[in-house]
């Protein structure tokens, strides 16, 4: 995959997770930091921040419990380790941190 679609595939990831977010009304608050950061708080003062790694070409996520770099395959953002869908791991991920039930479309 080029830098052109890499930027595409990744924006258009970050969009949906921010319109999902968007439904979430308790236990978190987010921004959009420049540079397309995702910046996601928590009531406890923890954070998870997403982000594209333009280099790489992942998304990579930083959370409480660990950090996790998502490639593209041809149909999925996966996790490089576990080989988890981006949106599966993410609703864990936040669902944790958040303390409610978050649930991403498309997982």
């Amino acid at each position: 995959m080029d830098e052109r679609e890499f930027a595409e595939r990744a924006e258009q990831m970050l969009a949906h997770i921010e319109r999902v977010l968007e439904g979430v009304d308790q236990g978190l608050d987010y921004e959009v930091a420049p540079g397309g950061i995702l910046e996601i708080e928590f009531e406890d003062g923890s954070q998870v921040i997403i982000n594209r790694h333009m280099a790489a070409r992942e998304i990579w996520v930083a959370a409480r419990s660990g950090g996790f770099h998502f490639r593209w395959d041809g149909a999925d953002w996966v996790d490089t380790r576990s080989g988890k869908s981006l949106l599966s791991c993410l609703g864990e991920v936040l669902s944790s941190q958040a303390g409610v039930p978050i649930i991403f479309p498309g997982c």
